[in-house]
């Protein structure tokens, strides 16, 4: 059979979705610029090295340093019951989850309802090239079926740049360093332009990953034509066959099956 042969389950986002995922990027983003606007977006690092950090590698290990420093700041602003960003309370995950932290906001003009938004943190060095620049985003079958069991499923990806600079403390003699988040960008993975998305088959059923996350164009789409995109992408991979998407497909009940 040929894919376009299959019985797809067709998920049919609510109207309100687009506003819905304008509303949770738009708080996100005033958040994240209110902690760089009041200074509260460093991260110091004590060591008791000597000579120095290891500067050309320092984003190796910044991934983590900003993922925590994102939960700390929108935790701390869920703290306050009358925060203006309706943000109402912030889960972090575990590290195999497809998204760092969970967030849920209140709606402004319906107070009984909530947006719960997932959120992966991608972090990148401003002053090192090709720093971060395509990074694995999650597993297709994982975000495909995520898709399908809820077509309101909203998955933001929250892009941050940021520098590192040493310093020698004057008391210990050993160097220190301030990791500064500098700018950043969320998008919702859904909305994000055919071209500005592609598929790495190597690790398991295959990555979905960003061209270059710095550069992102976004199309509104609904959430069928966004599992139609995933699907495209996985079998225009040369390693990949339909008979490889209907097994993945059967197992994660993504088809209307023949009685």
């Amino acid at each position: 059979m040929e894919y376009e042969d299959f019985r797809l389950k067709q998920p049919i986002e609510h109207p309100d979705y687009p506003r819905w995922s304008k509303y949770a990027i738009d708080r996100i983003n005033k958040i994240m610029q209110k902690a760089i606007d009041s200074g509260e977006n460093q991260i110091f690092i004590r060591t008791n090295l000597k000579l120095g950090l290891p500067m050309e590698n320092i984003n190796k290990v910044a991934g983590p340093f900003i993922e925590a420093w994102a939960y700390q700041t929108f935790f701390a602003i869920s703290e306050d019951p009358k925060n203006p960003y309706k943000l109402v309370n912030v889960e972090a995950k575990e590290r195999l989850y497809m998204a760092d932290v969970i967030l849920v906001f209140r709606l402004k003009d319906k107070p009984e309802q909530f947006i719960n938004a997932e959120v992966d943190v991608k972090a990148t060095a401003e002053d090192i090239k090709e720093s971060g620049k395509s990074p694995n985003i999650t597993s297709y079958a994982r975000i495909r079926t995520a898709y399908v069991n809820d077509p309101d499923y909203l998955f933001i990806i929250l892009s941050i740049k940021h520098r590192v600079h040493s310093t020698k403390n004057p008391e210990t003699k050993m160097f220190d360093g301030i990791m500064e988040v500098t700018t950043f960008n969320a998008y919702d993975l859904k909305y994000i332009s055919s071209p500005d998305i592609s598929y790495n088959p190597a690790l398991g059923t295959g990555q979905i990953q960003l061209r270059d996350i710095h550069y992102v164009d976004l199309v509104e789409r609904n959430t069928l034509d966004f599992c139609l995109l995933l699907d495209k992408k996985y079998l225009n991979s040369a390693r990949r066959t339909v008979d490889d998407w209907y097994k993945l497909a059967k197992k994660n009940e993504w088809i209307k099956e023949d009685e």
